[in-house]
């Protein structure tokens, strides 16, 4: 193994201290941005660390937990939202601890870059007792990593690693090491400890106050608590990456940076009050921390200052101190007339999304949507999703649309393939059980597109990239109970309209299969592009409501309007442009210039 110093992206770091900690298990669903975590746990040999992706983030953390009850170390990767589908697990997990050590890598999103929501795992933590560590940069993430399954298995605990969308993907330079391989411990025979029945919870719950009582005087006395002092007039406790913002910002600061959210160390902190005047806290999101040393009998200054939303950065934290009056406001900067180009998401060119969007308007449907890159159909020129909850949401949103008895539309539920085997099993069993009458449209594009092309169980492929048992989905369907099933070509856009159509005149739970791998992953797809012959072309817009971004209106004017145009760059050649042209003027660039 390379041990020379080189530079990681924060979650190549992660991985690299799962692997040096002597992991056995890893498992996690992808989301953004924890997804190359188990990606890069992947390069390792198999030999050393079995890794997989689960069907979603609960099956994962139960997995780690069965490895752990084994007496192996194991370790769990998912973004925030998924902690809310593994929480259930994670309540029990707390009150049973471990036998070989387990750390729960939670990747934040502060600004929403690719989320539903901006939530704060520690939160979490909090609710749940479990100590959670927080790095600053990549080589604390890897070091931080191995230190959690020391913590683990001396407090007899799962310990969350928090990062965040800057953290896991900036690099910084990082010394890597060898690999610890701990001898595995076996399963342990205590059913008091490891079958959460009432009575034997009621015996394992004040365990958890004394592991917190212990955890306090280990962070107490721990090198990972940071003090850096400095100017007396104020100081700054902070954690995770907002720490180099502070140094950046106030170099001169005293600061108190912490290596874990919880539990805090309190001695420590109270001697840090005590040696300046004025206390700030500075952290992303929730005041966490701000709001427990208020609770302690501290006056702190923190939310005042430094937004409870998005993301922070230098420039946030300077704002913030300046504010604060710490700072000297800055002269006010040149205004610069320059307006950025607005690039809004859309859809790739040639998306199978766009012709099932495209119909769900020519139907008229109420849609209910899920989480995936289907979900921009929400937005213009589509504009065909009418809610978007949480993962797996769509067919049971539908069910409760349909059992209301309010709504004039045709009722349909939008979802993905991997979505659909995360967690849209259950809602279409509950459908189909409680006789509700809706349309399904499972979009199978063969892949885990909106992370980056990840496979699931109904790719028939391992994250190792190897061959295993399919799903296949109408099967599946059917065996829930479904009695109308049928699958069609999403680049047939005559088929996917009739198809349509009958689904939503049967009676009941009808489920529609959107068949067409994605156009980016695992691999580009390009055909021979598409042209316009503008003479032709009456600029209707029919066209331009799949929202395709290989489509354009022309500079020029053709007798007295614009036409479309064609980029042969992004164009793919799936013909569905063709397909809804009223007057025939687009077809393959080589016929046009025939």
């Amino acid at each position: 193994m390379n041990t020379k110093l080189r530079p990681m992206m924060g979650n190549e770091a992660i991985a690299q201290g799962a692997w040096e900690a002597g992991v056995r298990v890893a498992s996690a669903y992808p989301g953004t941005p924890s997804t190359e975590i188990l990606e890069n746990i992947a390069k390792y040999p198999e030999t050393d660390i079995f890794a997989q992706w689960a069907t979603n983030e609960k099956v994962a953390l139960d997995v780690a937990s069965g490895a752990s009850f084994s007496g192996v170390r194991s370790f769990v990767a998912m973004k925030h939202v998924g902690l809310n589908v593994a929480s259930d697990t994670l309540m029990s997990q707390t009150y049973i601890g471990i036998n070989g050590g387990m750390v729960i890598a939670v990747c934040d999103d502060p600004g929403i870059h690719s989320s539903q929501n901006e939530q704060d795992t520690r939160m979490y933590s909090r609710l749940a007792m479990v100590p959670t560590l927080e790095p600053s940069d990549a080589q604390e993430a890897l070091d931080f990593v191995k230190l959690g399954y020391e913590l683990s298995e001396e407090f007899d605990t799962p310990v969350i690693l928090r990062s965040t969308t800057r953290l896991s993907h900036t690099r910084s330079l990082v010394q890597p090491g060898k690999r610890f391989t701990p001898k595995p411990l076996g399963f342990l025979e205590d059913p008091t400890k490891n079958v959460m029945i009432p009575g034997h919870s009621r015996l394992r719950h004040p365990k958890l106050l004394e592991r917190e009582s212990k955890l306090k005087a280990y962070f107490d006395s721990s090198d990972i608590i940071r003090w850096d002092k400095g100017n007396s007039d104020y100081g700054v406790i902070t954690l995770g990456p907002s720490f180099t913002y502070v140094k950046e910002v106030l170099p001169d600061a005293s600061v108190l940076k912490l290596g874990a959210s919880y539990p805090l160390p309190e001695q420590r902190i109270r001697e840090f009050c005590n040696s300046v005047k004025r206390v700030f806290v500075v952290e992303e999101l929730e005041p966490v921390v701000e709001n427990e040393m208020r609770g302690m009998g501290l006056e702190v200054e923190g939310k005042k200052y430094f937004s409870r939303l998005g993301e922070f950065s230098p420039e946030t934290v300077r704002a913030g101190f300046e504010n604060a009056g710490i700072l000297q406001n800055r002269k006010k900067k040149v205004s610069v007339q320059i307006k950025p180009v607005v690039r809004p998401p859309v859809l790739c060119a040639g998306c199978s999304h766009m012709s099932t969007f495209l119909v769900m308007n020519s139907v008229d449907a109420r849609v209910a949507g899920d989480i995936g890159c289907y979900t921009l159909a929400a937005v213009e020129p589509l504009s065909a999703i009418d809610t978007t909850v949480a993962m797996g949401s769509s067919i049971a949103n539908a069910a409760g649309m349909a059992k209301a008895g309010t709504e004039t539309k045709p009722i349909v539920a939008t979802i993905g393939d991997s979505t659909f085997l995360h967690s849209g099993i259950p809602p279409l069993i509950d459908a189909v059980y409680n006789n509700v009458d809706i349309t399904v449209l499972l979009l199978d594009n063969k892949i885990v597109a909106m992370t980056g092309g990840q496979n699931h169980p109904g790719t028939g492929i391992t994250l190792r990239g190897e061959k295993t048992h399919k799903v296949v989905y109408e099967e599946m369907v059917r065996a829930t109970g479904v009695k109308w099933v049928k699958t069609v070509d999403s680049y047939d856009i005559g088929a996917m309209l009739r198809t349509i159509r009958e689904a939503i005149a049967f009676k009941g739970v009808a489920v529609v299969i959107s068949d067409r791998p994605c156009v980016l992953d695992p691999v580009r797809l390009k055909g021979e592009p598409m042209e316009v012959n503008a003479l032709a072309c009456t600029g209707c817009q029919s066209c331009m409501n799949l929202g395709c971004p290989a489509l354009s209106w022309s500079d020029e004017l053709f007798e007295g309007h614009h036409k479309v145009k064609i980029s042969a760059s992004g164009c793919i050649g799936c013909s569905m442009c063709a397909q809804v042209c009223p007057t025939d003027c687009i077809k393959p660039a080589a016929k046009i210039a025939l």
